[in-house]
């Protein structure tokens, strides 16, 4: 399994109780956040996606709604194998329903094919800046863990990965940020670069779906290249619709871990 996910970036983890225990917990505080006022402005795509950043009022250690710490084999992995779980922050609550993708306020139409053909694939924490909206690194994720709390099938929403994609990003942005310390590499254009090396994913590696339910869960590395596929029409999902928590602890903007650790 630690081999696979070095080389496909990503692995997925089997049913487990503790692990369902807390999705039911969790499940519990996700619907009163997407239900929250506050939390109105992460509704978009015509009410058929719910962003939910930082929605779940976990606490450090994965604590929510009277729940034990998060545990559970995809916590023993990135213990053994990614330098222990760090402090969690407020887990992502991302919510698909129905009709999804539809376009999201202020998308044009080649953004929204984009979301329709190629599932509005990215890279979390490249994110678009500025009026031209060009890539800068503007957050450095250790891993991206995610946990399904809403039992749904392969057909509602599923995140998806290119297989492999990070060893392609790795080696496009190491070359772009060789001749800038880690320090200032928030400032450096990385559009063409990213875009580059995105057209050579999507030319060479496979994308996967990964539906999953709870109980279960899987780990993408910093690096993968990933979306969300559309809604297929006769998906099966509760009215709820497809509910997952993400953690994306955060690391040093420091150092070169981002791209130089495994």
């Amino acid at each position: 399994m630690v081999e696979r996910f070095f080389a496909r970036g990503w692995v997925r983890f089997g049913p487990d109780s503790r692990v369902r225990d807390w999705a039911a917990h969790a499940r519990v505080a996700a619907l009163a956040a997407v239900r929250d006022p506050a939390h109105a402005g992460w509704h978009v795509c015509d009410g058929t996606w719910f962003i939910g950043v930082d929605a779940l009022p976990n606490d450090s250690q994965g604590r929510i709604g009277g729940s034990a710490p998060l545990s559970g084999p995809a916590v023993d992995f990135i213990e053994t194998h990614l330098g222990g779980l760090p402090p969690l922050h407020p887990a992502q609550v991302s919510v698909i329903w129905p009709g999804y993708p539809r376009p999201r306020e202020g998308e044009g139409d080649a953004a929204f094919r984009y979301r329709q053909r190629r599932d509005a694939a990215h890279l979390d924490g490249l994110k678009p800046i500025g009026l031209d909206r060009r890539r800068h690194i503007d957050e450095r994720h250790a891993f991206i863990l995610g946990l399904p709390l809403t039992d749904t099938g392969p057909g509602a929403a599923p995140l998806v990965v290119w297989e492999g994609s990070h060893s392609i990003l790795r080696a496009a942005l190491a070359d772009a940020l060789e001749d800038y310390d880690p320090q200032d590499w928030g400032g450096v254009d990385l559009t063409e670069p990213y875009r580059a090396a995105r057209a050579s994913i999507f030319d060479s590696c496979r994308r996967v779906p990964l539906p999953a339910r709870p109980g279960e869960a899987y780990l993408l590395h910093r690096l993968a290249l990933h979306g969300v596929a559309p809604w297929e029409e006769g998906a099966e999902a509760p009215e709820e619709g497809r509910m997952i928590a993400y953690f994306r602890p955060l690391l040093s903007n420091d150092t070169a871990d981002w791209l130089e650790a495994p």
